[in-house]
């Protein structure tokens, strides 16, 4: 049963904007819709966040439309997908959003913007900020399918039929010897997965994070890099073979700062590449602000910021 304020808004809804529910709402009516019920805040109190995936929750079915909240937490992620048959609309109650499509460059969504688009209209809508997001849908008529995609090239595929080319192509690999050259591509591929999911800082970036945010800048380079290149003052040194354990905040081994989930972690390492593995690492662990440097080490000396060859303690 719709909340009061859910009550009064979908009333004056549809009195305003559907003279005649069979024929549905228009991509702009939805939007309308979804902007006042953003507006409201009979609905705030049902959002949950969650890190292992997106909250959601239907507030609202009725014949023509049916209304939805979702919550985002950093990185999170729909995945390419149209909602058949469906017209939608939707609005960003708070947080920032981006919006994905084939071909064209990715659109910030603030507060207060509505996306509105018609049937079969398929995007990916990520959270690729530092920070919790919270977002209202509206569907008409209301939600009964999702197909999902992947993306190949730039051509979107359906993910059966993603599904049925993997499997041929496993086929193939199973019957023939992969080249030598497919291990590369396949740890290229690891990295621009784990660097898709973060939102990387530039050197300065990092710099003023660690400066005015209370941001923890963690080296995992060796010792014998460390020995050989210098140091960031500040940072705090962990090698990579320990550092999921130093920073779980559940686990026996973690370090004394390790005790929350909300940590702002900058990694780094000599040149940018293990540290963009270890920080989607990081992550996967739950802890949600992870990231790295662009360049490493040698972009933060690149940048002329602050280096010392004192060696500093190692926790």
């Amino acid at each position: 049963m719709p909340l009061a304020t859910e009550e009064r808004l979908i009333a004056e809804s549809e009195n305003a904007l559907a003279p005649n529910p069979a024929e549905g709402k228009t991509p702009q009516e939805l939007a309308d819709i979804v902007t006042r019920f953003a507006a409201s805040d009979g609905w705030i109190d049902r959002v949950r966040l969650r890190t292992e995936n997106r909250w959601y929750e239907r507030l609202y079915l009725g014949t023509d439309y049916d209304v939805w909240a979702i919550s985002w937490m950093p990185a999170q992620s729909t995945g390419f997908h149209d909602h058949g048959d469906s017209s939608g609309a939707f609005v960003v109650a708070t947080g920032v959003l981006e919006e994905h499509r084939p071909g064209a460059a990715p659109i910030e969504i603030t507060p207060g913007r509505p996306r509105a688009f018609g049937q079969h209209y398929a995007h990916d809508v990520r959270n690729a900020s530092l920070g919790p997001a919270v977002s209202i849908h509206a569907y008409s008529p209301p939600l009964t399918e999702m197909n999902e995609y992947d993306l190949v090239g730039s051509e979107l595929v359906s993910r059966e039929q993603a599904s049925a080319r993997a499997e041929s192509l496993a086929k193939e690999r199973h019957q023939r010897k992969p080249p030598q050259s497919t291990r590369a591509s396949n740890i290229d591929l690891m990295l621009a997965e784990a660097r898709d999911r973060l939102r990387r800082l530039s050197p300065s970036a990092a710099f003023d994070a660690m400066a005015h945010s209370q941001a923890i800048l963690v080296d995992i380079r060796p010792e014998v890099q460390r020995a050989q290149e210098g140091n960031i003052p500040g940072a705090l040194i962990v090698e990579r073979n320990v550092l999921e354990w130093r920073f779980d905040p559940k686990s026996e081994a973690r370090l004394q700062i390790a005790t929350s989930y909300d940590l702002q972690i900058i990694v780094f390492c000599s040149e940018g590449y293990t540290s963009s593995l270890a920080a989607a690492a990081l992550q996967e662990l739950g802890l949600w602000r992870a990231t790295d440097i662009e360049g490493g080490f040698q972009g933060w000396l690149t940048a002329g910021l602050p280096t010392s060859q004192h060696i500093p303690h190692q926790p």
